[in-house]
């Protein structure tokens, strides 16, 4: 029999095939959310710590006014409680800060340092989760634990993790390493019957914030570069002295180098190792976090709690003497294989990410899509060179690319928290907070506004990407 195949029953076919693949596609699309788009159980949710909420510097994070600067030349030890001071900060223009605000009378008003002004200023830009809340005590207390989780959920927020600190012991594996996690382990316990959902933790045998340094950015707002090459002053054991003041091209000002006369110039990369801590390296440091895991991930597991390891920022390779663990794609991968749990999990960091010379969208896809993000850090950068060079600035600048980031993390229904951290600094917070911003240590930070910033345009990702997704 002759074979007939016209013209028109070929586009009937076609047609229909074109129809039927429509239809399935539509089927399996999600269905288009309501707007507003609002943070939910199947959503990340952005958070903040009860600090952003906005108040004046702690006082025993506030470098010294420059004319007292000589009084501090002799200082030892750690500098600023970060690991030996930071790298310098824009030499001031008045001769003394301006006084905080004062506290508003009981009963209403804007006061800074305020708890329930902060919840509430925090509650005003439509956040509902808190990190970084104060639990108190060593160890930690169901307890304590349970009245800084009541007291969050009173002012209408939910207290979802907090930081702890690993024992010096364990880090640099001495030998009363064992005796000394039993109050960390402890700490695990109480913060899951207390009802915190993570904890986080750092891992290093030094933090390379001495090549910390402000710099100036748009419209001359504040950015926080680091730079390996870095010159720094150091006294007689080490330490870097405080405070450093740079000028605009991050030159150590002549006022700077009057006030320190017997301080010595290195740079970052040259920086000894500090006696309190040694010089380790990554045979060492491998097994001292094996150890630690070992013990650590089956208490969280009981504890129904998760662990979130952040990775080393600044990613410096060798920081005073000291390899890092975290100082590198391949080490946070190895990381979550040395016990297989998503107890064992790390804070993605956007920005330490490409400060490494990393694809911060394929790195946060590896990790989301094996459920061991448990909690994120969402900000940008712009490297010169990968591991050495690079500044922090504005959360819509810079060579990450944040929706690529916040797809891949909704497309891997990720639920937990994103934290907009280190706002850049603005000059309508330049009244309220000193050199080096909110958080000690980042020259270049900013505050509440700041924050309010980096929280909208975090807020945009999420509803395009939840959206779009």
């Amino acid at each position: 029999m002759e074979s007939r195949f016209s013209r028109r029953k070929m586009m009937q076919s076609v047609g229909g095939v074109a129809m039927a693949q429509s239809l399935a596609t539509a089927d399996a699309a999600p269905a288009p959310r309501k707007w507003p788009i609002e943070e939910g159980p199947d959503t990340p949710k952005i958070c903040l710590s009860l600090g952003d909420g906005g108040g004046p510097l702690p006082a025993a994070l506030q470098p010294p006014a420059p004319a007292a600067a000589g009084a501090t030349a002799g200082r030892g030890g750690r500098g600023g409680g970060f690991g030996g001071g930071y790298g310098g900060f824009l030499a001031s223009k008045t001769e003394a800060a301006p006084p905080p605000p004062a506290e508003a009378p009981a009963g209403g008003g804007r006061g800074f340092g305020n708890p329930a002004a902060a919840y509430q200023r925090i509650r005003q830009l439509g956040v509902t989760h808190l990190l970084g809340v104060g639990i108190g005590g060593t160890p930690w207390t169901e307890e304590n634990v349970r009245r800084a989780v009541d007291t969050a959920k009173a002012a209408g927020l939910v207290a979802y993790n907090a930081m702890i600190n690993v024992p010096n012991s364990v880090i640099y594996g001495k030998e009363t390493r064992a005796k000394d996690m039993e109050p960390f382990l402890a700490s695990i316990e109480a913060a899951g019957k207390g009802g915190l959902a993570v904890v986080e933790y750092n891992f290093y045998a030094h933090r390379a914030i001495e090549g910390y340094y402000e710099t100036v950015g748009r419209a001359k707002a504040g950015y926080t570069a680091f730079d390996s090459e870095l010159e720094l002053l150091i006294n007689e054991t080490g330490a870097v002295v405080q405070p450093i003041y740079r000028d605009e091209s991050g030159q150590i000002t002549p006022e700077t180098l009057a006030a320190f006369p017997n301080a010595k110039k290195v740079k970052f990369k040259d920086l000894p190792p500090l006696a309190n801590e040694g010089a380790h390296n990554l045979q060492e440091m491998w097994a001292n976090v094996t150890w630690f895991l070992k013990l650590a991930v089956p208490a969280a597991e009981k504890a129904g709690v998760r662990l979130a390891l952040h990775p080393n920022d600044p990613p410096a390779p060798i920081s005073r003497g000291s390899q890092q663990i975290m100082g590198s794609l391949a080490g946070w991968k190895q990381l979550i294989e040395i016990v297989k749990s998503p107890a064992n999990g790390i804070t993605y960091d956007s920005g330490v990410t490409r400060e490494m010379g990393e694809d911060s969208v394929a790195v946060a896809e590896y990790f989301a899509s094996r459920k061991r993000i448990n909690h994120v850090h969402y900000r940008n950068v712009l490297v010169v060179k990968p591991y050495e060079r690079y500044q922090e600035l504005f959360i819509d600048l810079g060579m990450a690319d944040m929706f690529g980031v916040m797809k891949a993390l909704v497309r891997n229904k990720y639920t937990g928290t994103i934290y907009p951290e280190h706002p850049r600094a603005l000059d309508a917070d330049r009244d309220r907070v000193g050199p080096g911003g909110r958080v000690g240590g980042y020259p270049g930070g900013g505050g509440y506004t700041g924050i309010t910033y980096s929280v909208a345009y975090t807020r945009a990702m999420m509803q395009a990407a939840l959206e779009s997704v």
